[in-house]
């Protein structure tokens, strides 16, 4: 049996859809806009997060009295029912991608309701344990990058480990400040992204820099052109993806057989698609580590659940949301992350994360 096969069946009531719009500044300089989709059915609510990063996509829902179909189904079945529903029906998404965040947000609803629903949780209902997460904080360092947010972030908790956006104005001096440090674990150098606030376009230079400063450090999503081939092939065995991955079909399809993988839920648009990735990756030894993407609601609980569930020791990109303000909070909890002992639906977190900008 599948880990799918294990949700499948999971019988499902909507009665009906409620939304809420969240919006929050953040330390990488934008304002960022989710919606929460909430379903309704039996007495119980189910939530799930569209992390959607265009704010006029947020802003059309607002013409829009229902997306969701209602009725009862198997989990399975509801899913099916989202491929003939259009989720984009005032207008065309500003992004393609987007079409997997919005559908994700409303199948990760479904699913909590249905574990809700069945009063149990995403752990048991596959089978599995969940343990203390480990978490790494992501942060960029400012125009132009400086030390401080790292200083911040490490004087609050001395052994937290980071992931940090390398940008062309890195200097040596600053390598070689941030590896003084010991706590770097994985350099994103967002080569995929296009059109975005935060593109790093290819540069020879910047991937030597990193790839030699940080000589311990997992290297994500570099571009690979004629003038960075050479240098990415001969770290393939601490290269990672992000943006690129979607499915099996997209793990497949990488420049190299890959050795990690970073797992955000709402790339995959479905729960069918993202447990697939996960078997195929548990089966060909690919160490995952969970991703996320600036959750403001459940979604930051959803993908530390997942965490929790299949890759608890990894180098996690699911710190707490407080951890993305432009001033950290003073009580913001430190790693490892220690999940409730009773969950429901697609919950994690304990009372005392309740309270710490979670």
């Amino acid at each position: 049996m599948t880990l799918y096969d294990r949700l499948a069946d999971l019988p499902l009531r909507i009665d009906r859809e409620t939304r809420t719009r969240h919006e929050r500044d953040t330390s990488s300089g934008f304002t960022r806009a989710t919606t929460v989709f909430e379903l309704h059915g039996d007495g119980v609510v189910g939530r799930g997060e569209d992390v959607t990063y265009d704010r006029e996509d947020h802003d059309a829902l607002a013409d829009v009295d229902g997306v969701v179909p209602t009725g009862e189904y198997t989990f399975d079945e509801f899913s099916t029912s989202l491929d003939g529903v259009d989720l984009f029906p005032t207008k065309e998404p500003e992004r393609p991608p987007s079409r997997h965040y919005r559908r994700w947000g409303i199948e990760s609803a479904a699913l909590d309701l249905a574990l809700r629903q069945a009063d149990t949780d995403l752990a048991s209902a596959l089978g599995r344990d969940r343990s203390p997460v480990e978490f790494v904080v992501s942060t960029r360092l400012g125009d132009p990058p400086t030390t401080d947010r790292v200083e911040t972030i490490l004087d609050a908790h001395p052994d937290l480990g980071l992931k940090l956006d390398p940008t062309s104005d890195w200097t040596d001096a600053l390598v070689a400040d941030l590896a003084e440090t010991g706590s770097v674990r994985l350099l994103d150098l967002k080569g995929h992204y296009v059109g975005t606030t935060v593109d790093q376009p290819p540069d020879r230079a910047l991937y030597e820099r990193v790839i030699d400063g940080f000589p311990d450090a997992v290297i994500e999503d570099p571009a690979i052109t004629d003038g960075t081939r050479d240098l990415v092939a001969a770290i393939r065995d601490r290269l990672s993806w992000d943006a690129p991955i979607t499915g099996v079909e997209s793990v497949r399809d990488l420049p190299f057989e890959p050795r990690w993988l970073n797992v955000k839920p709402s790339r995959f648009g479905t729960v069918d698609a993202l447990l697939e990735t996960i078997e195929y990756a548990r089966e060909h030894d690919v160490t995952m580590y969970g991703g996320g993407q600036f959750e403001l609601g459940v979604g930051r609980a959803h993908v530390q659940s997942l965490a929790a569930t299949f890759y608890p020791d990894a180098p996690n990109d699911v710190a707490p949301g407080g951890y993305n303000l432009p001033d950290l909070p003073p009580d913001l909890p430190g790693s490892p992350l220690v999940p409730d002992d009773d969950p429901r639906g697609l919950d994690f977190y304990s009372s005392l994360c309740k309270s710490s900008h979670i």
